[in-house]
């Protein structure tokens, strides 16, 4: 079932960094990422493990909240507005976790049983993947839009 064309979302977000979709054939691929920061207060010294996690076929089963956001997508010139949900359940037909150690500088993979709940920023990542896939782009409002104040000097 599970072939190495999957794996590139999870490649993406290894050597760039970030959440990436990709849809291929007939599957669609979701890689979504979360960080980690372990801290020795004695030593002073950490490391930030990467937490990625890879969906065939994802499927967002259910949200809460509504967080409003400025997001910037690789296929736009500019930062939007964007309404996400502060907590994502996400399933797929098949789920990996890489974990990226900087410290060890190793990768370490493995099969995962779903759903996965994911908060802030990897619940906003996984919803605009999702986008991504069913829509082909994301839907904000440009910041042009604002309304700019200015603030008077107290005298």
């Amino acid at each position: 079932m599970f072939q190495k064309k999957f794996f590139l979302p999870l490649f993406f977000s290894v050597r760039f960094g970030g959440d990436w979709s990709v849809n291929k054939n007939s599957k669609k691929l979701m890689s979504i990422k979360e960080k980690v920061t372990e801290y020795d207060k004695k030593t002073k010294i950490g490391y930030t493990l990467e937490k990625i996690y890879l969906f065939v076929n994802p499927e967002i089963l259910s949200k809460e909240g509504k967080i409003y956001r400025m997001e910037k997508c690789g296929n736009k010139n500019e930062r939007e507005l964007v309404e996400r949900p502060y907590m994502t359940k996400v399933n797929g037909e098949y789920i990996l976790e890489a974990i990226l150690n900087p410290k060890d500088m190793e990768i370490s993979v493995k099969h995962l049983e779903g759903p996965l709940n994911f908060y802030g920023p990897a619940a906003y990542g996984s919803s605009h993947e999702m986008e991504h896939l069913e829509y082909n782009e994301t839907k904000g409002i440009p910041f042009w839009d604002f309304k700019y104040i200015l603030n008077k000097k107290n005298s």
